[in-house]
């Protein structure tokens, strides 16, 4: 088996490497060191899950000079030798993650940025002199703009995840960015698929790149090593479902994908009801919160993260067993980049999509883009028996390891708030005292003679009385035809 050692990696990256365990490289790793290591321009297609980030962040580290080198000095005091540019910041950190391991003996400063924090830190970081620059395409045009962010001296350009860069509208930026490196520099391309809009790209702004496919020439194609199964199931019941495959055999980490951001945080919310670990991870958090989420998720403090499509790219965690699609995705990409969250680096993985009745229609177009078995869905529930053997889920397993949360209430007890709304003016009324009648003629013993009564004398009976005159009175009505001199509903006390 080939090691990084036998394909040329400079001795201090492969010894950091090897103190994480990684040793050998994966296809599309070994497939592209060869090239990219003499600084030829190339394009990676690859599945996701499969290891592209060290196949560009190894050359990145390796033909970036090093503080060790003798013309270290000779370089341009601080300014960055590479730019790493990722659609999203968890995967623009994480891609900073790989390269401050692959570059830990070396001395390289890696800096990452991009939006939703301060910017105060990646201005001192900047200033103080960086050597490997990974960030989001809207700061980085913002840093440059600002004259904060010089890549006139950059000798490599990444441009990761191309394909979802230009799903989320950076084709310009791309660009923008692009025309700030100087025209020398190696330029290395990685996207799970390759539509029209990158290829042109490449063609207008590589040198004649050299094209790695690793694996699989279909651009759809998913893991192999992922078992995908899918359900017909109802809206109600997939909480329950969820919370059962929670308690399966050989279950680690687990993520499941929400349609919008409100969606995302109620499953979660749910989820921690139940007793499980979980974490939402969406737009409307902010960054320290979304950092925090995906820590906690990879120390294994959460179990379960609960993320939209957009802010899940560039999951790469290792250790997540099953990836559950809460709602069906929109198109056959999505689902690859989903389910590609588990998997990955050779290991297997399970991939639990539950479809409405409402997007049938949506998951047969999916299943035929892809070309899988399951054109013909069968209703599952969370009780359905070959859902629970699929799953490897002990009988009698429920949905649920600790009993609902009781939130203090400030509703009456043993009422709901229903049952308040339509008795609470009955109540009004009984402690109400009245002062006319519906008629306009005075109550005997209305209002405006309790007010006066004293407390020491309604202690007293009065004249014909045997109750105080204190206590609240009950009103009620006469029947129609009870002698009223006015014939309507007038209201009498109740002694």
């Amino acid at each position: 088996m080939t090691t990084f050692r036998e394909l040329g990696v400079h001795p201090e990256i492969c010894d950091a490497l090897e103190r994480k365990g990684i040793t050998t490289p994966f296809a599309i790793q070994e497939m592209t060191l060869s090239v990219a290591l003499m600084g030829t321009d190339l394009i990676g297609q690859a599945r996701t899950g499969t290891g592209k980030t060290l196949a560009f962040g190894i050359p990145v580290v390796q033909r970036s000079v090093s503080p060790k080198d003798p013309d270290y000095t000779e370089l341009p005091q601080g300014k960055p030798q590479a730019l790493i540019v990722a659609p999203t910041r968890e995967l623009a950190l994480q891609v900073s993650g790989d390269l401050a391991i692959a570059s830990a003996d070396r001395g390289l400063r890696v800096l990452t940025v991009y939006g939703g924090v301060g910017y105060e830190p990646q201005i001192e970081a900047l200033q103080a002199g960086v050597d490997i620059v990974v960030g989001t395409p809207g700061r980085l045009i913002d840093l440059a703009n600002r004259r904060l962010l010089d890549l006139s001296h950059v000798h490599a350009l990444v441009l990761d995840e191309a394909d979802e860069m230009l799903d989320l509208g950076f084709l310009e930026d791309i660009q923008r960015l692009i025309k700030l490196t100087p025209e020398t520099r190696q330029t290395m391309l990685f996207s799970a698929t390759m539509p029209g809009p990158i290829v042109s790209l490449a063609r207008m702004y590589m040198r004649h790149p050299m094209n790695i496919r690793a694996e699989s020439s279909y651009e759809n194609a998913t893991v192999p090593a992922t078992a995908q199964f899918v359900y017909q199931a109802h809206d109600l019941d997939k909480p329950e479902m969820i919370g059962r495959i929670l308690q399966a055999e050989d279950v680690d980490k687990v993520v499941v994908f929400a349609r919008t951001k409100r969606q995302a945080q109620r499953v979660a919310e749910d989820l921690a009801d139940r007793g499980f670990p979980a974490a939402p991870l969406h737009g409307d958090m902010a960054q320290v919160a979304r950092e925090k989420a995906m820590q906690r998720f990879r120390d294994g403090k959460v179990q379960v993260l609960v993320a939209t499509d957009v802010a899940a790219r560039g999951i790469d965690v290792t250790g997540v067993s099953h990836v559950i699609n809460y709602t069906t995705p929109d198109d056959e990409k999505t689902y690859v980049h989903r389910i590609g969250r588990t998997g990955r680096a050779g290991a297997s993985g399970i991939a639990v999509t539950l479809v409405d009745w409402a997007d049938i229609h949506k998951w047969k177009m999916i299943n035929k883009a892809l070309d899988l078995p399951f054109d013909e869905l069968v209703e599952t529930y969370s009780s359905s028996e070959h859902f629970l053997h699929e799953m490897g889920i002990p009988k009698g397993t429920k949905g649920r390891i600790k009993p609902p949360s009781e939130k203090p209430s400030t509703k009456p007890a043993g009422r709901s708030g229903d049952e308040r709304s339509e008795r609470a003016p009955r109540e009004r009324d009984r402690n109400r005292s009245r002062t006319r009648s519906r008629g306009g003629r005075p109550v005997e013993g209305g209002a405006d003679t309790e007010a006066t009564t004293d407390a020491s004398t309604a202690s007293a009976p009065a004249d014909g009385e045997s109750k105080p005159a204190s206590r609240n009175r009950r009103r009620r009505r006469r029947p129609s035809g009870s002698g009223s001199d006015t014939g309507a509903a007038t209201a009498t006390v109740e002694s």
